[in-house]
């Protein structure tokens, strides 16, 4: 039987090994239900059941406040590019951008579609190897929203802080480090994150809202991206991703059963350290973050020769460790580092680049 990788992709990403063995369990007959999740009408009561668990613990697990909703939506979160433009920038038009890698810009450049998108901060210039700080002056007082991406899965940089800003709501990109450590939703509008990541299967995207935020929308908004239609339906107005939402569940169950985001924070703070401390002792490989403003989810480096990169990632790939090749856009390597990656993971990988280091020297 094929042995299993550590499989260091940044999306769709490894899932816990219990997870998947619980899911195979479950796959021909959930429950008493006599069929699988995958077959059982979004309408049931045996589904309703799944999804009502799924959004209670996704409220107990992030300490979601009562006046937010949750909803589970599609299209990922490349949809909620425009969805938040056609739902909040209406009263005049207008909506300030965060610019801190590719998602935001693309974010930015589906909102000018909506009204008046200024970037007013990029760090496009030092090719994102780091966060642009942000301050309260630089923000229209007038602005709808300011969108951000809190954590930038193609060039490993994070924000540790919350930006204050002042009373606009503050909307963010969470979706590749939701769930990764305990974050205040009461200083968001909108939280939303494709779940490839962290949350369970790609097809799934969560959207938390805050209820003030809802009914906001532009008339000419359509049906499917409308949150106030979603929030009614309680993410049942059409056929959810029924499958993915399940396995979001199981997710959910495994952070509870390992102490909650603290637990998984420290985890995860581990991991990375692991990684970064080999990177910055290491004569041949080297991460291209600024230190501040590293990730805990996506660690890219490089040697800084193109084919001894190549090299690497072919005989990484060799070994057992797939996905190691950067981003297109940037090129080297980038370890992705999820919730699901084993601290064996990440430790074997460094032994490799050790090796790898010592034979190429």
């Amino acid at each position: 039987k094929m042995e299993r990788v550590f499989n260091f992709s940044a999306g769709p990403s490894m899932l816990p090994l219990e997870i998947l063995e619980k899911a195979q369990s479950e796959l021909l007959c959930y429950g008493n239900s006599g069929m699988s999740v995958m077959e059982m009408s979004h309408r049931s009561p045996a589904y309703e059941a799944i999804i009502q668990k799924t959004e209670a613990d996704f409220r107990k697990v992030m300490n979601i406040p009562d006046n937010y909703k949750v909803l589970f939506l599609q299209g990922g979160a490349t949809q909620q590019f425009a969805a938040v433009p056609l739902n909040l920038m209406n009263k005049n038009g207008k909506a300030d951008y965060i610019v801190s890698g590719q998602f935001s810009n693309k974010a930015y450049k589906e909102g000018q579609l909506f009204g008046e998108c200024t970037a007013i901060a990029s760090s496009k210039d030092k090719n994102f190897a780091g966060v642009p700080v942000v301050t309260k002056d630089m923000i229209r007082p007038d602005a709808s929203y300011v969108h951000m991406c809190f954590n930038n899965t193609i060039y490993g940089t994070r924000y540790t802080e919350i930006p204050d800003i002042g009373n606009v709501p503050l909307v963010a990109d969470m979706s590749s480090c939701i769930l990764s450590e305990k974050v205040d939703v009461s200083k968001f509008g909108i939280i939303f994150a494709g779940a490839q990541k962290n949350i369970g299967p790609a097809g799934l995207t969560v959207v938390i809202i805050r209820d003030d935020l809802i009914g906001k929308h532009r008339e000419s908004t359509p049906t499917m991206l409308t949150y106030e239609i979603m929030a009614k339906n309680d993410s049942l107005y059409n056929t959810p991703p029924t499958y993915s939402i399940y396995i979001c569940k199981l997710v959910l169950e495994w952070i509870k059963s390992i102490g909650g985001l603290e637990a998984m924070a420290e985890r995860n703070r581990k991991k990375a350290k692991i990684l970064y401390d080999f990177l910055d002792s290491s004569k041949m490989f080297r991460g291209t973050v600024v230190a501040e403003d590293r990730s805990l989810m996506n660690v890219p480096f490089v040697t800084g020769d193109a084919d001894l990169d190549a090299k690497f990632v072919k005989e990484a790939k060799a070994a057992g460790f797939e996905n190691l090749k950067g981003h297109r856009s940037v090129g080297g390597m980038r370890a992705s580092i999820y919730n699901a990656m084993p601290m064996e993971g990440v430790e074997k990988l460094v032994e490799f680049m050790k090796k790898f280091e010592e034979e190429n020297a």
